[in-house]
């Protein structure tokens, strides 16, 4: 089963919907003992870092997640992805999870509007588990103002807008990514298909 994680801050129904037309079991849960029987986890996330930040602190979920990420596979989507590294810069300064090194910062370029919205075309920096089928120039989509700044060691596929933007990133049996897999399409599927076959 993989447990999708309701701590109030999260895009829950698109994912297992999703998930569901894949024909992976799945459930939308705050249940400590779901999470820790489930074979792998969801972390979505929708506003900003501070608020999702604290409603999983406040779940009592945060220790228990980090906990679990070194027994089986966890995949952060949009804001669950950047809730994955060390620190982010949204509005104040808020410590994230650890799991990836790195930090959220605003996304500098001048030259692109704000926030990054639509669709874009993935670059591939190295294959990993997830990136398996996906191929250079395929589109996913965006919504955000802020990304991951982090070691290219752990980024597998970046969009180019006004700079790197990374879009799927990876580190042990931890995966993130800035778009929604979710709404994009066959590609997103894709990912997603890679993530619910991991052992």
């Amino acid at each position: 089963m993989i447990a999708i994680i309701d701590y109030g801050a999260g895009n829950l129904f698109s994912v297992k919907n999703a998930l569901d037309y894949l024909g992976y079991d799945n459930k939308i849960t705050n249940s400590k003992q779901d999470i820790m029987a489930a074979e792998k986890m969801i972390l979505p996330g929708v506003g900003s870092f501070p608020a999702a930040m604290k409603m999983l602190r406040e779940s009592g979920l945060e220790e228990l997640i980090k906990e679990e990420a070194n027994k089986k596979p966890l995949l952060g989507i949009c804001l669950g992805m950047q809730m994955l590294f060390d620190i982010s810069y949204e509005f104040e300064e808020t410590k994230g999870l650890s799991l990836i090194p790195g930090e959220i910062r605003l996304i500098e370029s001048k030259e692109v509007k704000i926030p990054h919205m639509g669709w874009n075309s993935l670059i591939k920096e190295k294959d990993c588990a997830l990136s398996k089928g996906v191929n250079e120039g395929d589109m996913v989509y965006y919504v955000h103002s802020y990304q991951a700044y982090t070691s290219m060691d752990y980024i597998s596929l970046y969009t180019k807008y006004g700079g790197v933007i990374p879009g799927l990133v990876f580190h042990n049996n931890i995966y993130g990514t800035q778009f929604h897999p979710e709404k994009s399409g066959e590609v997103g599927l894709r990912i997603l298909k890679n993530f619910g076959e991991l052992k």
